[in-house]
C-alpha cells in the first residue's frame, strides 16, 4: 500500500479570514467551497478549513510552499496583506522566511527542492 499526502486540515473558528488568507494572499486556487469546509489546491497536497474549534499542539506542523526566489515571494505576500511574515533567511542551500496564518499556524516559504 503507497500513501500520499492529499491534504493538510486547518480546523479554524475564524473560517472568513482563513479563507480570505489563504486565496487571496498566499493565492491558491479554490477547489471547494460547501458550509464551514473550503479546499485549495497547493501542489501536491492541498490545504482544507475545516470549521471548528482550533486545538494548536505544543509543536504544530508547519506547511512550507515552495518558491524560487523567497524575498520576491515574501513581497508579493506583504504586498497582498500577510502582516506577519519574518525575515528571508539565507542558508548555503536555501533560503527561506516563516510566518503565521490568521490562527496562529506556522507557515514557511522556502526555497528548498
Amino acid at each position: 500500500m503507497k500513501l500520499e499526502m492529499r491534504r493538510i486540515i486547518l480546523f479554524t473558528s475564524k473560517m472568513q479570514a482563513m479563507a480570505d488568507f489563504y486565496q487571496n494572499v498566499i493565492g491558491l486556487p479554490l477547489l471547494t467551497g460547501e458550509e464551514g469546509w473550503r479546499e485549495y489546491q497547493a501542489g501536491g497536497c492541498n490545504i482544507a478549513l475545516h470549521r471548528g474549534k482550533p486545538s494548536v499542539g505544543m509543536r504544530p506542523p508547519k506547511m512550507v510552499f515552495f518558491a524560487a526566489d523567497v524575498a520576491a515571494a515574501r513581497a508579493t505576500l506583504v504586498r497582498r496583506g500577510a502582516r506577519t511574515l519574518g525575515k528571508v533567511i539565507s542558508g548555503p542551500a536555501f533560503d527561506m522566511c516563516n510566518g503565521k496564518d490568521p490562527d496562529g499556524n506556522s507557515f514557511q516559504i522556502s526555497s528548498r527542492r
